[in-house]
């Protein structure tokens, strides 16, 4: 069961789809580790905690699976896009696989996580004419990250973890010039690499145990990106395919720094309201430009993150509306693009239901996001996404011990 889910989440690691010009710059669109209950939230889970969650975003949180469950987390994600430059209006639509994760127990205290999460995507195409014929640009790829995690509680209410994933995927992207000749150019990025995230969790039960402070900070530290980069170019005049600057990523590409820090509070276990604040220090990450094949307009900016969000259940052991999980959250998102002196920003909005599978544990989670993207102060391209998550929360009893009469 576990090396088939692998498989078709590997087969399956590039099946979703973004569709923004911005993807095209750098190593793409990030991602934040969240899962589809996490994005209904707005994206917070630095300090969210608890037995029937598979938190990638902090793996402390892996310390608090419910001994006797096995979860499985399965995420698709559905892309409606509406953009305009310069008075031109463009749609566009996507979607796939965003992630698998899985959760058990591994001992008193100590819990285990692994699967499939994105690290990055690409995916873009668009066109038009130019001085004696036209041009096209498109990209398509990304990177994943099938990672292994372990969260462990040294002392009550204090939670450490650990991840660690393999890192890997290629990116392209490709103009096309038609004139009286046809003109090819790609540049290609392939990473095969590990990467590494420390966690930490403590809570604080107050209100005689009925309410729960939680606070949660997560670490991941620079290093050298492990891969090739490359250009290639091709005309129909020439008849041959050149290879550009071939270079090794070692000490020229780099992961930033990147640091999260989170509370959350949970009321009498109904209501939990949570904030995150993410900064990751791109401005001092290097980046080597494949000579001809990228704009020198183009550099990384620091990028943080602001969310907040906030999940009520009305009464888990009463009526089926009841036991429903209502959701909904904010965000605002410096990312690290920047374009000739422009910063590329986002924000939105979420809503989501938790609705539980009748006679099991077993949770469906459907979210719904709005999120408006453009650079400031100049406006390149406005994007506005409506996004539809649907997640399936498997929670099975893998580890009941029946009795033999």
């Amino acid at each position: 069961m576990l090396m088939l889910a692998v498989v078709m989440g590997c087969g399956m690691a590039h099946a979703q789809i973004v569709t923004t010009p911005y993807s095209k710059m750098g190593y793409g669109l990030l991602s934040d580790n969240a899962s589809g209950i996490q994005r209904s939230m707005g994206g917070v889970g630095y300090a969210m905690r608890g037995g029937r969650i598979v938190n990638v975003m902090n793996p402390a949180s892996y310390a608090h699976v419910d001994s006797l469950t096995f979860l499985w987390d399965v995420g698709v994600d559905l892309t409606n896009l509406w953009s305009e430059e310069n008075g031109n209006k463009g749609y566009n639509f996507g979607g796939g696989l965003d992630y698998l994760t899985g959760h058990f127990k591994v001992a008193k205290r100590v819990g285990a996580s692994f699967g499939l999460i994105p690290y990055s995507s690409v995916g873009y195409s668009y066109g038009g004419d130019i001085a004696g014929g036209s041009d096209s640009r498109s990209g398509s790829g990304g990177f994943n990250q099938l990672y292994v995690g372990v969260g462990y509680e040294p002392v009550k209410n204090l939670s450490v973890g650990v991840n660690l994933a393999y890192l890997f995927g290629t990116t392209s992207n490709t103009t096309l010039v038609q004139t009286s000749s046809t003109s090819y150019f790609n540049r290609i990025m392939k990473i095969r690499d590990w990467n590494t995230q420390i966690g930490l969790q403590y809570s604080l039960p107050l209100r005689q145990g009925n309410d729960m402070l939680t606070v949660g900070a997560v670490y991941q530290p620079k290093k050298s990106f492990h891969g090739d980069a490359w250009g290639t170019s091709y005309d129909s005049q020439d008849n041959k395919v050149d290879t550009v600057d071939f270079t090794s990523m070692g000490g020229n590409y780099e992961q930033p720094t990147s640091i999260g820090v989170g509370v959350s509070y949970n009321v009498n276990r109904r209501l939990t309201i949570e904030a995150d604040y993410t900064l990751q220090k791109w401005s001092d990450a290097k980046y080597h430009p494949i000579s001809g094949f990228e704009s020198q307009n183009m550099r990384f900016d620091d990028r943080w993150k602001v969310a907040a969000g906030l999940q009520y259940t009305p009464n888990k052991r009463g009526s089926y509306v009841g036991s429903m999980m209502f959701r909904a959250g904010v965000f605002y998102n410096h990312d690290y693009l920047n374009f000739g002196g422009n910063n590329v920003r986002d924000y939105g909005a979420s809503l989501g239901l938790g609705l539980p599978a009748p006679g099991s544990k077993t949770t469906v989670n459907l979210g719904f996001e709005w999120r408006h993207r453009q650079t400031t102060p100049v406006h390149l391209i406005t994007e506005n996404y409506f996004n539809i998550t649907l997640g399936i929360n498997f929670n099975e009893l893998w580890f009941w011990k029946s009795r033999i009469r």
